[in-house]
């Protein structure tokens, strides 16, 4: 099915109780992740978006009850000297995550066919090329036991400009924002084409696609949570192992545990 961005843009506003329905999925990911370590999984949640779209703020809730010793969010910005020496794809082999643990990407190897096809930082072969490579990259994760959780947050021009407004108003908020940003809105259409491109050549099914409209952030982040939740869900056993009567009787001697019936 043909992903297109125009079907996200209605940014409808959250119904009910927002604060309520986010602690919810909180305390969703949190066992979540707990499964990930007792069952030694391991995934990667990657999103990628417009400039000011909200994909910070969707890994900030996410991550907010999670086990820090056991996650790793990895803000991806232009390759440096020693990443552009070698294949694209290198700098992300060194980030994947190790069993029990969860890497989250903020921005992703699909810069390739992104910023760097638009802004001209690779050759067209070298970025038509790159489908296949991120493909056979994803497949290999997925066939060893790494789940791929993939969204792309999509805003509307006048809600990225609202954004971006709000970024420069706000002292606390203005070094989220830079040149880049506007480098970036310049060529809007340029990036469609890429995104649309991105979507028909490398949606999956080991490895698919979800866009979450941004439009509406409070909507976004449960549309968002959900999905990486439900996705995470169905990668790791959610039965936790019974206590270990070793332990158990260890606890008993201490302090006169029983289990409680």
């Amino acid at each position: 099915m043909t992903i297109k961005l125009s079907d996200y843009e209605k940014g409808p506003d959250f119904e009910g109780d927002f604060d309520e329905a986010l602690r919810k999925l909180q305390k969703r990911l949190e066992k979540i992740q707990v499964a990930h370590i007792v069952h030694k999984r391991r995934s990667v949640v990657m999103l990628e978006g417009w400039d000011a779209a909200g994909k910070g703020g969707i890994i900030k809730r996410m991550t907010s009850l999670l086990d820090p010793r056991y996650f790793q969010v990895w803000p991806i910005a232009a390759p440096t000297p020693e990443e552009l020496g070698r294949h694209f794809l290198w700098r992300f082999w060194t980030k994947l995550p190790a069993d029990k643990h969860i890497s989250i990407y903020d921005r992703s190897w699909y810069g390739r066919v992104l910023v760097e096809r638009v802004e001209g930082f690779c050759s067209k072969k070298e970025w038509k090329r790159g489908y296949d490579e991120i493909n056979e990259f994803e497949a290999q994760q997925v066939e060893s036991g790494t789940a791929i959780v993939k969204l792309f947050v999509h805003i509307t021009q006048k809600e990225q400009d609202k954004q971006l407004a709000q970024r420069l108003d706000d002292p606390f908020k203005r070094w989220k924002t830079g040149t880049e940003d506007y480098r970036n809105r310049a060529r809007r259409e340029a990036y469609i084409e890429a995104i649309e491109d991105m979507f028909a050549k490398t949606d999956t099914k080991l490895a698919p696609w979800r866009v979450v409209d941004g439009n509406d952030r409070k909507s976004a982040r449960i549309d968002a949570l959900t999905y990486i939740a439900d996705r995470l869900e169905k990668h790791v056993p959610m039965d936790m192992p019974d206590a270990d009567p070793a332990v158990v009787e260890l606890a008993h001697q201490a302090f006169g545990y029983q289990p409680e019936e």
